[in-house]
């Protein structure tokens, strides 16, 4: 039976929100959720919490899932996102690895059900989610998809971007080791395929603007919270 698990990162430090991971929505720890998304989408053999602080391994007990403590080195801002997988990988041989990003708290596991068929389905070796967005465009100071010389085009009939929301990505893990081992990259590794997430799916949490919005979503409220922390944020001196 193929080894397929899934990996949650969670670095204590966060430079646009303060322990982040800890950040209250609606009640709940923002992490719990990718935790409990992943549990229900009953897909993976193992789920662990890829972290550089122990602070994490509290919850990961809690919710009866894997827990791994990564270097210090790579949980700093300037970590990049193939040495953290490739290091899960190296330390946690398994056959599929599929990041469950935290910051996604209104992704569902049904939802991560349906990329993961759709992964083994079409016979990826990569895939990563993404949003349809029918909008005009700048790239790097020029028009990317109208033509600034025409009449104003209507937003149906533009030809459509589609943006990486990071909700879920996934990897043959010996196809990911292969090219970081041959290229010093793996993100992008064997066949690549992407899967078009919903509105919900593609909401990130990157500041405290962001996540007030989530909470109130999940709370179904019209009253704007405040920012508040569970209390394992504290729990460090």
């Amino acid at each position: 039976m193929k080894k397929i698990f899934a990996m949650i990162p969670a670095r204590i430090g966060s430079v646009r929100l303060k322990k982040k991971n800890l950040a209250l929505v609606n009640k709940k720890p923002l992490i719990e959720y990718a935790i409990d998304s992943a549990l229900q989408s009953t897909v993976f053999n193992k789920i662990y919490v890829n972290s550089d602080d122990d602070i994490f391994e509290k919850i990961s007990k809690e919710k009866n899932i894997e827990f791994y403590k990564r270097k210090k080195k790579l949980g700093s801002s300037s970590t990049q996102s193939d040495d953290v997988v490739y290091d899960f990988i190296k330390n946690n041989p398994c056959d599929i690895i599929f990041w469950v990003n935290s910051i996604s708290p209104l992704q569902t596991g049904s939802e991560i059900k349906k990329i993961f068929e759709y992964f083994n389905k079409n016979n990826l070796d990569t895939i990563h989610t993404v949003k349809k967005d029918m909008c005009h465009v700048i790239f790097d100071k020029h028009p990317l998809n109208y033509d600034e010389e025409k009449k104003f085009s209507k937003t149906q009939d533009l030809k459509p971007i589609f943006r990486f929301v990071y909700s879920l990505m996934g990897w043959n893990a010996n196809k990911f080791i292969k090219k970081y081992e041959t290229n010093g990259v793996g993100f992008f590794s064997g066949k690549v395929g992407y899967y078009e997430v919903g509105l919900e799916s593609s909401i990130n949490i990157k500041n405290k603007n962001d996540l007030i919005l989530c909470d109130k979503i999940l709370k179904g409220s019209k009253k704007v919270n405040t920012l508040k922390y569970s209390k394992l944020a504290y729990d460090r001196k």
